[in-house]
């Protein structure tokens, strides 16, 4: 196709593609979806290699958050039956954020709930950063708190902190109807602070929300203005008890379409699929590799994940190597300061939502239906694949990494 060695040449010289290019990459047809996959991955594979970043949650402080994100299941007014509790002390987020690192992981990502952090939760936050890095010098950490007040990035920064994750989620023109307490324009100030103060910023989004394609290229193309490290591919997990627990809108393929537009217009970046991608990828997660560069490893911050096991036998199984701590994530024109920080401008060339993993995102990989229940077809809703997290941060038991 014309289009893709137009889009590989482009994605190579870090140039930005045509919006009509990016629609045109949704728009492709099933029959034409692994040349998209193979053709986005040679832009993967000339700017990471077979690198693959392992990211590890740790919720600091789960459920009652009083913004009402329509997709979150901790939002106000969820009926969702997550767990709720409240600050961990640092050295239960230190014992948290080891699992995480002893399955392979480089980066922590402390995530809270709520509208954001006062100057005592920052000064929690920066404790618990401590703490972490005490017992591990080398360990990337990301902070996700909500939206930033004036000075509080350059503290987070000041305590150790190597990014910060702010979700842009969905469009401008469509955030009113997913949240009403805050607004769109106050997540891209959030970013804005974490890139001043030198944070690597960390922002993505969440698909699947009944959005159009328009919308979607909208946000990656915001995304690419915004210049963040890091981009979070979410896909929407439907949690019972939230606004939109009835949207099932994404199939498998659906999917590596959006990390396909995605990677074409940020080439150079780290591309995460956080999320929901063991409920809408399922059994093609192994070819989204060839798109995205980073994934979380194990539970999210209010559902159950894959075992940490099978996401480290999926890595290996289909070719790919887990990035060591040693190693540098992004391009070495992007690396100027930070973690891994960005020189230039542009993304590429040049629930907060919890540090790519949407809040009330994840899902359990390990829960399955019974074998005597017949097949699914690709674009029916999967819910026996979502589950509360009851293990981890929070609980008495072991976490899944």
């Amino acid at each position: 196709m014309d289009l893709l060695n137009t889009l590989v040449d482009k994605g190579l010289r870090r140039e930005t593609p045509t919006r009509a290019e990016a629609l045109a990459v949704l728009a492709t047809t099933d029959d034409e979806l692994l040349d998209v996959v193979a053709a986005a991955g040679k832009v993967r594979r000339h700017w990471f290699g077979r690198r693959v970043k392992l990211n590890y949650l740790v919720n600091l402080k789960s459920g009652l958050c009083p913004e009402d994100c329509s997709y979150c299941s901790q939002r106000l007014g969820s009926k969702a039956d997550i767990l709720k509790y409240t600050w961990l002390k640092p050295d239960e987020a230190s014992r948290a954020a080891a699992a995480g690192l002893a399955g392979g992981a480089k980066r922590v990502c402390l995530v809270a709930s709520g509208r954001g952090p006062t100057d005592r939760d920052v000064d929690r936050v920066s404790d618990t950063i401590k703490a972490i890095k005490e017992q591990n010098e080398d360990v990337e950490v990301c902070a996700c708190l909500g939206l930033l007040s004036d000075g509080q990035a350059e503290r987070l920064r000041e305590a150790g902190a190597d990014a910060y994750n702010h979700n842009l989620n969905t469009s401008e023109s469509t955030y009113g109807e997913i949240t009403t307490t805050h607004t769109y324009a106050d997540r891209v100030d959030t970013v804005r602070k974490a890139h001043a103060a030198g944070l690597s910023a960390c922002s993505g989004l969440i698909a699947g929300m009944g959005e159009t394609d328009e919308d979607l290229v909208d946000v990656v193309f915001s995304l690419r203005e915004l210049d963040p490290d890091s981009v979070p591919v979410n896909f929407l997990i439907p949690f019972e008890g939230t606004p939109l627990a009835k949207e099932w809108n994404l199939t498998p393929q659906r999917c590596l379409r959006i990390l396909a537009m995605v990677r074409f217009v940020c080439p150079d970046v780290e591309v995460r699929i956080a999320g929901g991608r063991e409920v809408h990828l399922r059994t093609m997660q192994p070819l989204a590799l060839h798109l995205a560069n980073s994934i979380f490893l194990g539970d999210y911050l209010t559902s159950e994940g894959q075992a940490g096991k099978a996401d480290l036998e999926m890595i290996a199984d289909a070719g790919f190597e887990v990035e060591g701590a040693g190693e540098v994530t992004l391009p070495e024109h992007r690396t100027g300061g930070g973690c891994g920080s960005h020189e230039g401008s542009g993304c590429g060339s040049h629930e907060g939502s919890g540090c790519g993993s949407h809040e009330g995102g994840g899902v359990c990989g390990t829960v399955s239906a019974s074998a005597s229940a017949p097949a699914a077809s690709a674009d029916e809703p999967r819910p026996d694949l979502v589950a509360v997290r009851r293990r981890g941060a929070g609980t008495d038991l072991a976490p899944n990494a």
